[in-house]
């Protein structure tokens, strides 16, 4: 059954395999930076834990041009298969291209509905921070997440040309809470 897990190196084994599945490209809500995808050691994984603690923090300021944000790493019967963020608010470049919320599921894991279950239960965490509504992008031609969204109540708001932030055409979505 697919479940939200904190980051946590118990799980480290599980992580490692699901990020190497991604073959080092960029992994969306894994809170791991584009030049870390391809490191699945055993340290980087405990420098995402800890960072991932630091960023829910709210009592620790973000890094400049951040947000707090909450990182999850989706699981089915206790075995990593993606991963999902929550992050706290937006900024420019989360209101054109990232959104609140971010996810992605490995390979193996696809078209089994767990990005579709995980996304519900990050919404329940967004009305736990009170928000009222959350913004969710993905791109013009990924008509599996544009469904995902979708499922989860997401309309429609428009398409931007991202070209400015390194993307192309980019779906935006509001979901009311």
């Amino acid at each position: 059954m697919t479940a939200l897990a904190l980051p946590t190196l118990d799980l480290y084994d599980s992580w490692a395999a699901s990020v190497a599945e991604f073959g080092g490209a960029h992994v969306d809500g894994a809170a791991i930076a584009d030049e870390e995808a391809a490191d699945v050691s055993r340290e980087a994984c405990e420098r995402l834990v800890a960072k991932t603690a630091r960023d829910r923090n709210l009592t620790i300021p973000p890094p400049a041009g951040r947000v707090h944000a909450s990182s999850f790493w989706i699981t089915d019967d206790g075995q990593v298969v993606g991963f999902i963020q929550l992050r706290h608010e937006l900024n420019e470049f989360l209101e054109n291209v990232g959104g609140h919320i971010g996810y992605s599921v490995r390979s193996s894991s696809r078209r089994q509905g767990h990005a579709r279950r995980a996304l519900g239960l990050v919404l329940d965490e967004a009305r736990a921070l009170g928000l009222e509504r959350v913004l969710i992008t993905c791109d013009e031609d990924n008509g599996a997440s544009a469904r995902t969204i979708e499922s989860q109540g997401g309309e429609l708001q428009d398409v931007i040309d991202a070209a400015a932030y390194g993307y192309g055409l980019t779906r935006r979505y509001w979901v009311k809470l």
